[in-house]
């Protein structure tokens, strides 16, 4: 018999009815950038409509955000060169920039989901997300040290989800015995379990100053070519106690979140990363492709691909579009 599937293609209607993807609100997490200081509100050169913003902005922001729909943020946090040293010593300092943000944001918005970055690499005078020895090498263990005390410090300031974003080995399962030894048994771990050593994170450096001082971040962070060992490190992690694991970037990695996809039921985000929104970006505003309709076809791409949750800086924008959530 002779079919013509443009049937279910002739209207808007017809084609929501049979629509196999859906792109809605809760699926999306909002980075920002917070630092030090007051009525601080500085726009990232390489992320045209992304700010740095002091902790009164960022809560009028957040205001802003939560009237849109969206519940969940990610924090990520400039710090002064001065607080910088090569053992990330800031990173716990529980009257930091991290902790007193968290506990202004609950305080104002007790609902709003934060998501903190657990990571050396903002708080290193190297740049590099692990304790560097006198060669250069980025040491493991004693980096996963520092890393428990981050956690740690952020769960008692009240962070819903830390989020290890290092790529140290045995990092997820130190993190997990320590919040359940120090009876933070409902802080959930969202790892970044397969974190490729990319090309498209510059404009996040660029954010945070946060750039490697020397070498690259290719002995700890994934090969591009790889995909099999991305079902190893997510394996690891859900072993070690990962809540949701997460693949990064997102759009040249649609493949890995579909191959992972069969292997765990935990949820899986994608983080749809600086360099992939400053290209969107570039290309919008010189003419070449249409802003709106390329942001939804992007994120819903990744949601096809098989991600439950998305970390955009689109995540506003498309609030202001008008999406609502099911």
């Amino acid at each position: 018999m002779f079919q013509r599937p443009r049937r279910l293609r002739q209207s808007a209607g017809l084609r929501r009815l049979v629509r196999e993807t859906h792109l809605q609100l809760d699926d999306l997490i909002y980075p920002l950038f917070v630092m030090e200081g007051e009525n601080q509100r500085v726009e990232v050169p390489s992320m045209p409509g992304i700010y740095r913003y002091s902790l009164d902005l960022l809560l009028e922001e957040l205001s802003t955000v939560q009237e849109l729909g969206l519940s969940a943020i990610a924090l990520f946090p400039l710090i002064p060169d001065s607080q910088k040293n090569n053992q990330g010593r800031e990173s716990y300092n529980p009257n930091g920039l991290i902790p007193r943000a968290i506990r202004a944001i609950k305080q104002t918005f007790p609902d709003l989901i934060v998501i903190t970055d657990v990571a050396l690499d903002p708080y290193s005078d190297q740049g590099h997300d692990g304790i560097v020895d006198e060669n250069g090498k980025i040491l493991n263990d004693e980096t996963v040290a520092v890393l428990v005390k981050q956690a740690l410090v952020q769960a008692e300031a009240g962070a819903d989800l830390v989020a290890p974003s290092d790529m140290m080995d045995g990092r997820i399962g130190a993190i997990r015995k320590a919040l359940d030894a120090a009876e933070h048994i409902q802080t959930g771990i969202l790892a970044y379990s397969a974190k490729y050593a990319s090309a498209y994170y510059g404009p996040f450096r660029d954010a945070l100053d946060s750039a490697p001082k020397f070498g690259d971040k290719k002995t700890y962070q994934m090969d591009i070519a790889n995909s099999r060992e991305a079902i190893k490190e997510v394996a690891l992690d859900r072993v070690e106690g990962a809540d949701i694991i997460m693949v990064k970037p997102a759009l040249a990695y649609l493949d890995i979140i579909a191959r992972i996809k069969p292997y765990t039921y935990t949820p899986i985000a994608a983080y749809n990363v600086s360099g992939e929104y400053a290209m969107i970006k570039a290309a919008a505003q010189r003419g070449w492709v249409e802003e709106k309709t390329i942001v939804l076809e992007t994120l819903t791409s990744i949601k096809r691909a098989g991600a439950d949750l998305i970390l955009t800086y689109f995540a506003k924008q498309v609030a202001q579009l008008g999406i609502k959530n099911s």
